[in-house]
């Protein structure tokens, strides 16, 4: 197993969902792309390049990170205004709009460096799909150790409550093999004070009513 740099929530997100032999997320897809724009936009607040306001997100940091693809993200979204939040994005939507693009991102990033594989299938022999099981670097069973080991502690830390945040809002409730109802009902808590998974959760919320509605 190579070594993993610190990993950026969207990369702990997409790992920690994608089955590490089959894969295939273990939550619906459209859902984890939402988590996946969602994760994005908390590791830019986190480095101080954008800030939330009643759920509008503001760049206040326009020189790119290093990270080519927070990079990418980062100029999606409107360049600073006259006052902060002049112009600024609604974050649901924009976790809306930019969840594919984001998914996708990543995904190529992490299989050109080696730690997924893509491979292209086609069902019944006609209708093709891609799946992207993990790559020889190891990375995935990193992440979910580390994952396990953050629940055992009750996710004590900001980046690891987030990214348990995130992983319930696109119910990925695998995840959590370790907590019980009442740690579970804690982290619903915590997710509601969180705008970026809030974001996340409303999108998907939004999804499962409209289909609740049209059955």
């Amino acid at each position: 197993m190579n070594p993993a740099p610190d990993l950026t929530l969207p990369e702990e997100l997409l790992l920690l969902a994608l089955d590490p032999v089959r894969g295939k997320p273990a939550c619906r897809n459209r859902f984890l792309e939402y988590g996946m724009a969602g994760a994005a936009l908390a590791e830019l607040e986190l480095q101080g390049r954008i800030a939330e306001d009643r759920g509008r997100v503001a760049v206040v940091e326009p020189i790119p990170p290093e990270d080519r693809r927070l990079a990418v993200v980062l100029n999606t979204l409107p360049p600073p205004g006259k006052s902060r939040f002049s112009g600024a994005a609604n974050a649901r939507r924009w976790v809306r709009r930019e969840g594919r693009s984001v998914e996708g991102l990543y995904l190529d990033d992490l299989v050109q460096r080696g730690v997924l594989r893509r491979e292209r299938r086609r069902a019944l022999g006609i209708f093709p799909y891609v799946r992207h099981p993990a790559g020889p670097a190891g990375w995935s069973a990193l992440v979910r150790t580390r994952f396990a080991q953050a629940e055992a502690a009750g996710f004590p830390d900001r980046r690891s409550s987030l990214l348990a945040a995130f992983a319930l809002a696109v119910d990925l409730t695998g995840a959590f093999p370790g907590s019980g109802w009442r740690a579970r009902s804690s982290l619903r808590s915590r997710l509601r004070h969180e705008w970026a998974p809030d974001a996340v959760l409303r999108n998907v919320r939004q999804d499962k009513s409209s289909e609740s509605s049209s059955s």
